[in-house]
């Protein structure tokens, strides 16, 4: 891993602009050589959220309001639980060997920044999960449905209104989330960034290359939505491309950090 000084810490990452609208796949293509360049431990990462995932729904899964909330929110808290990908992809591009144990607590490497940023995505996450109760108590219309006829009503659109209402609530959360995350978690891996600045410096890429960010946005939407669909399962190989491909999301977008 690079080394970091004081004042490479402190200096603020120039971040990249006029990136093409294509460049999103180009990072999944290159996620995708990584996912098969690292094997096992790609894979064990990517069984690791299917298997969370499964327990997640099985525990609330009589609780349909819980389910919504724990579904939706695992995309708020993903960001953190895919450092094991971002440290393979990293390991790959220096030529270190790609063994699971090395990065299995790697978030030691910058723990005090890596720490703080996990409880601010809890604290979003445990928010998150009150305001999808409140949106079932405030526009869910026949009171708590089961999962099956929840998924049926959903499927019809019926109850519109809760439906637009919790679209929206939701989409400020996890927009919220993805832009201070899109590259921070990486950059403070990789540059020893502190929490602030890499929260700052991922919603200014954000921002300064947005048509390109809601391309890479929808394709993360829409491939954990399709591990989901899979009954988790698919998630084994959708999270370790989502997540190799963040690396790469993150050294397209911040300027190497000089020497």
């Amino acid at each position: 891993m690079a080394e970091t000084t004081d004042e490479g810490q402190r200096s603020f990452p120039v971040i990249r602009t006029g990136l093409p609208l294509s460049a999103p796949f180009e990072w999944l293509r290159r996620g995708t050589d990584d996912f098969k360049a690292c094997g096992f431990a790609s894979i064990f990462y990517g069984l690791s959220f299917a298997i969370a995932g499964a327990l997640l729904w099985l525990a609330f899964r009589h609780a349909v309001e819980m389910v919504t909330a724990v579904t939706t929110g695992f995309m708020l808290v993903g960001p953190f639980f895919a450092i094991g990908f971002y440290e393979l992809s990293r390991r790959r591009e220096t030529g270190e060997p790609l063994q699971l144990l090395p990065t299995l607590a790697v978030w030691r490497v910058n723990m005090p920044c890596m720490g703080i940023y996990s409880l601010i995505l809890i604290v979003l996450y445990l928010i998150w999960a009150r305001a999808s109760l409140v949106m079932f108590a405030l526009f869910y219309q026949g009171g708590m449905p089961t999962l099956k006829s929840f998924i049926a009503q959903i499927s019809k659109f019926d109850n519109i209104e809760f439906l637009i209402a919790y679209l929206a609530v939701g989409g400020i959360f996890a927009g919220l989330v993805f832009a201070f995350s899109v590259v921070s978690i990486p950059m403070m891996l990789d540059r020893g960034q502190d929490t602030i600045t890499a929260m700052i410096a991922s919603f200014l890429a954000l921002v300064r290359n947005f048509p390109v960010m809601l391309v890479w946005g929808t394709l993360i939407v829409l491939l954990t939505a399709t591990g989901f669909a899979l009954g988790f399962a698919g998630l084994i190989l959708t999270m370790p491309i989502i997540g190799h491909a963040t690396w790469h999301a993150y050294r397209a977008l911040i300027e190497p950090q000089s020497t």
